[in-house]
């Protein structure tokens, strides 16, 4: 492991340098009224968002493997630090920005721990179902959210994700109309150019730069035409308020003043997150592009982007799917359009701070509604069920956790589900008696194929790992097929599937191998995989085996046990180099 700076700067030529800088204006574009309104979705002031958007774009051009992926604020990490937080600070403390500043630090510093220990590559051991029952319930969660900016209520922060609901049930009377009308109409304007726009971009003769800035200017148009409400005819509607103007500075959070022990196991949990979902982001996006996504480079670079984030008074960051799409079909070819973003967004937030105040929270909640709507997937959990019903429930048992409970405990319940049906699955593992098929040298399940069997030899095949949870299975499996059928005097266990065995594995071999011989039965084994074969040598299983030994292939045991004398099979013990 070691500091290793990206490629996908170094190959920049004159023409895509320019297609960079269209792209990286186009994002800036997009990511202005973007930022303040996840900062607000955190609860937190709209100059942390801007500063999100910032250094840490810069710091993953230089580090991450993904030429087109745009790190930066994103909605589900934004409502996972507002989960976070309220469990440590209110929203309304003074200290409540300082705390999430500190997150993204310790957000940084676990990611780049998992870097140290090379976690990139263990990138599957959070299951499909529980990433995609988050995302659809912190969907759900984030629409919820913003039902105060909807209905004009004070709203109060905290509790479950439907809590809204209930809120509202209650003071339906003292709703206000001018933010319902502002957020709805806000959305159907969304709505419709999100659908429109690209239907009549494409028929006018223009490059297609612009047809791409046509396609993505429906947020701008949204929060111009709000501020233009709020200065022309001054309706009861809150605002933005003053955006200060100027750069970040840069300095360490204040963690001797800050419960920073409270943090240390959400944050954990916010890095494997942010990992997640950055990672699967870029792997969708490589899929069309020639370049290979290391997910250890990954860590390094959303880790340094935090601390980057965290030095410079920002939120945690991670990368944005929207954001990246619309950089990619922008034209970007390389992460020099996220340095030139960093150079417009510099310009945005030393020059236009003001621009902002007369902003509607109204319209920014118009534009996180219609922008997180197509997170929620439930099509995910139904084929998930429909393929495998234990995957299904994984997916609903996160989902419901996240919307009734928190983010954390959703995804904590998912992946103690996920193993608890690992587990389960692997303890009771498919085990098949298998026989040879006519005229061939191929051994199938016999409840499958037509097959050749021995009376006095039963072929047994494992297909799973050896290992403790399901070492008393396999026990009671070959004992019971053993008692059933007293004219059997070898069991062969057939290790194809087999790729490793732990002591619980080697302790069951041995006692298999001991109730088999009280029997007068001979155990034998073959093919197993040479490097499970290098473990068992390091032990004197050969030797308790005996009189059984150890046969390259299931034929090598069948011809060798039924001595037939024109062939001359080879134990794997003197031939084994799979």
């Amino acid at each position: 492991m070691f500091l290793k700076f990206t490629s996908t700067l170094s190959q920049a030529t004159p023409h895509s340098l320019l297609d960079d800088a269209v792209a990286g204006l186009v994002v800036t574009i997009m990511l202005v009224p973007q930022s303040i309104a996840y900062a607000f979705l955190a609860g937190l002031p709209p100059e942390a968002g801007l500063f999100a958007s910032l250094l840490p774009l810069l710091v993953y051009a230089m580090l991450g493997s993904s030429p087109t992926l745009a790190v930066g604020p994103v909605a589900i990490i934004s409502l996972m630090t507002l989960s976070v937080l309220q469990g440590v600070v209110s929203p309304d403390n003074e200290d409540y920005t300082q705390y999430a500043v500190l997150l993204a630090g310790m957000t940084g510093i676990w990611l780049l721990l998992f870097f140290l220990i090379g976690l990139g590559s263990w990138t599957s051991f959070i299951s499909h179902s529980v990433v995609s029952g988050f995302t659809s319930a912190a969907a759900i969660v984030i629409i919820l959210s913003q039902l105060k900016y909807f209905t004009g209520l004070d709203i109060p922060r905290g509790g479950p994700g439907w809590s809204p609901i209930g809120y509202i049930a209650e003071h339906w009377r003292s709703i206000a109309y001018w933010p319902l009308t502002v957020a709805c109409v806000g959305s159907a304007l969304l709505i419709f150019w999100q659908r429109c726009a690209p239907v009549f971009s494409t028929r006018l003769p223009v490059p297609t730069v612009v047809t791409v800035l046509i396609n993505r200017a429906g947020p701008l148009i949204l929060i111009v035409s709000g501020a233009l409400l709020i200065v022309l005819f001054d309706p009861p509607l809150a605002t933005v308020g003053a955006v200060p103007s100027g750069l970040p500075i840069l300095a360490l959070p204040d963690i001797a003043n800050l419960d920073w022990r409270s943090l240390l196991l959400p944050s954990a949990i916010l890095a494997l997150i942010i990992f997640l979902e950055s990672l699967s982001i870029a792997n969708s996006m490589a899929r069309n592009q020639d370049v290979r996504i290391k997910p250890n480079q990954e860590l390094l670079a959303l880790g340094t982007a935090n601390i980057v984030a965290s030095i410079s008074q920002a939120m945690p960051v991670a990368g944005g799917f929207g954001r990246s799409m619309v950089m990619k079909s922008a034209g970007a070819r390389s992460q020099w359009a996220a340095i030139f973003t960093f150079g417009f967004m510099s310009l945005v937030c030393i020059a236009a701070g003001s621009w902002f105040e007369h902003l509607p929270h109204a319209a920014l909640g118009a534009m996180i509604v219609v922008a997180t709507w197509p997170l929620f997937n439930w099509r995910d959990g139904w084929n998930a069920w429909r393929f495998q019903p234990s995957d299904g429930l994984v997916w609903v048992i996160t989902f419901i956790g996240v919307l009734l409970i928190d983010a954390e405990t959703g995804i904590m319940a998912g992946v103690l589900l996920s193993l608890i049906f690992y587990l389960r699955r692997t303890s009771q593992p498919h085990i098949a008696e298998i026989g040879r098929i006519h005229n061939t040298e191929l051994y199938r399940n016999k409840r499958r194929h037509e097959v050749e069997t021995i009376p006095s030899i039963s072929l047994i095949r494992v297909d799973e790992n050896l290992y403790f949870a399901n070492s008393d299975f396999l026990i009671n499996y070959v004992l019971k097929r053993v008692a059933k059928r007293p004219d059997i005097k070898h069991v062969v266990l057939v290790g194809t599937a087999i790729n490793h065995v732990d002591f619980c594995g080697l302790e069951a071999l041995e006692l298999i191998h001991q109730r088999l011989a009280e029997r007068g039965v001979t155990l034998h084994l073959a093919e197993f995989k040479g490097t499970v074969i290098d473990k068992l040598k390091t032990t004197h299983i050969k030797e308790k085996l005996a009189p059984g030994r150890i046969f390259f292939t299931v034929a090598d045991a069948v011809r060798f046990l039924t001595q037939e004398p024109d062939d001359n099979p080879q134990s794997i013990s003197a031939t084994q180099n799979s």
